[in-house]
């Protein structure tokens, strides 16, 4: 009776270890859930990097479904949010702006999720377009239209990796670097190599881990 008692208590001590291993540490909290085997979350970002020798904001996000709290799937999508002036003039005499934008599908692993501090690694890979954009600004000043020219499409690839906070337990803070790879432009006064640049970017991951 003894010997049964012991290995009850043995086995109860292991699984309360285990159930203390698998909790998520957070900035507020060390205590939380264990891990949860199918979740999902969002993550809106924003993106810093250089085209053309020109700085650039792109703004956007990504999100999907969760696997055991390692590989996520799902889609993304990024615009360019600031004005880039482009090096030709159109036939007006008017400058004229970079307009861009991708999509694709993304898959991240997500290593020890648990830890208040971990880090991921994923890509995206999908299309986008770029065109030229001329603005056009009224005598009032305040509104604006805009004409794009010379629209192409692109093949695009971007690998990233994340250094990740758990700030509370659905809620995390990222930051992290990526290099965006495009082929398959053609829109006079931009070249696949000029819209291929590293980027830093920070951002917020919601959702249920």
């Amino acid at each position: 009776m003894k010997k049964v008692l012991l290995a009850l208590l043995v086995l109860i001590t292991v699984q309360q270890a285990r159930a203390q291993h698998a909790q998520t540490e957070t900035l507020f909290s060390r205590k939380g859930q264990g891990k949860t085997k199918v979740g999902a979350y969002g993550a809106p970002a924003t993106k810093f990097t250089s085209i053309d020798g020109n700085f650039g904001v792109l703004v956007g996000g990504y999100g999907g479904v969760l696997l055991n709290n390692k590989i996520m799937l799902g889609a993304g999508s990024w615009s360019l949010v600031n004005n880039i002036q482009m090096p030709t003039v159109n036939i007006n005499g008017n400058k004229e702006y970079l307009s861009l934008w991708y999509t694709g599908f993304v898959a991240e692993y997500v290593h020890n999720t648990n830890k208040l501090i971990h880090w991921t690694a994923g890509t995206l890979i999908g299309g986008g377009g770029v065109s030229r954009r001329e603005k056009y600004r009224f005598d009032d000043g305040d509104n604006h239209n805009s004409t794009h020219h010379d629209g192409s499409g692109f093949f695009v690839v971007e690998p990233f990796a994340n250094l990740e906070l758990n700030i509370i337990k659905n809620l995390r803070f990222d930051i992290g670097a990526s290099y965006r790879l495009i082929r398959g432009s053609s829109t006079p006064g931009i070249t696949d190599s000029k819209l291929s640049n590293p980027t830093i970017h920070a951002g917020l991951k919601a959702g249920i881990f």
